[in-house]
């Protein structure tokens, strides 16, 4: 009974553990934008994950569309091997005033194609990334909808908005915009002492393992000298 009871506890375990891993894979397999930070007034490197989701055709075009109500003023790409990287810019529903000048333009869409032979195979994924900057004020959504294009002809559309917690089939790439950090603020007490509990508890942690390895080595000794 005693060796049937721990096989079923990893049974179960490993169920349960295929079934969170199998629902991560699925929302993984999305078009995702990761930006290195969100401060508004920052420039940030929007980094685009692409993942095939087709068994027997591989990804050979991505475009994706910068906002122009809060347009990003600055774009720059960074080369992928392999793929072409081509920025259109469009006029903007209305000026931006910015340093002084009057901006009427900026880029509007950023396509990456695949060279001869190249591009994202099944069970693959690659990576995109755009510095673009300055981000909008705080408490803004930013939305980047994309286009994904296989050698097969088919077009998956990345531009779908998301409503409460529910995320549609084909969400639209996005992120907040969150407030800019103040550097000159000193670390707060709560975070301070967050970290003094930390190490504390590490270090209790630390001594725990030492006193338990000292018991074993005891009882390890006393059993062989009876």
């Amino acid at each position: 009974m005693r060796s049937i009871l721990p096989i079923r506890a990893a049974a179960t375990i490993g169920l349960c553990g295929a079934l969170l891993l199998g629902g991560a894979a699925a929302a993984s397999a999305h078009v995702r934008v990761t930006p290195s930070t969100t401060e508004a007034g920052s420039f940030s490197v929007l980094t685009f994950r692409v993942p095939n989701e087709e068994a027997t055709a591989s990804t050979t075009q991505l475009t994706v569309t910068l906002p122009q109500q809060d347009p990003f003023l600055s774009v720059s790409v960074q080369p992928v091997p392999g793929w072409k990287a081509t920025l259109h810019t469009a006029t903007l529903p209305h000026p931006v005033a910015h340093d002084g000048a009057t901006v009427t333009e900026a880029v509007r869409t950023v396509t990456w194609t695949a060279e001869s032979g190249q591009g994202i195979a099944p069970d693959q994924f690659e990576t995109f990334a755009l510095s673009v900057g300055p981000l909008p004020e705080a408490g803004k959504q930013v939305a980047v909808p994309a286009a994904q294009k296989y050698s097969n002809g088919d077009v998956v559309k990345w531009d779908q908005k998301s409503v409460g917690k529910t995320e549609p089939e084909h969400p639209a790439p996005a992120f907040h915009v969150t407030a800019a950090a103040d550097a000159h603020d000193p670390p707060s007490t709560t975070d301070t002492t967050a970290r003094w509990l930390g190490g504390g508890g590490l270090a209790v942690g630390v001594v725990g393992v030492g006193v338990g390895a000292a018991g074993l080595r005891r009882r390890h000794v006393n059993d062989v000298a009876a």
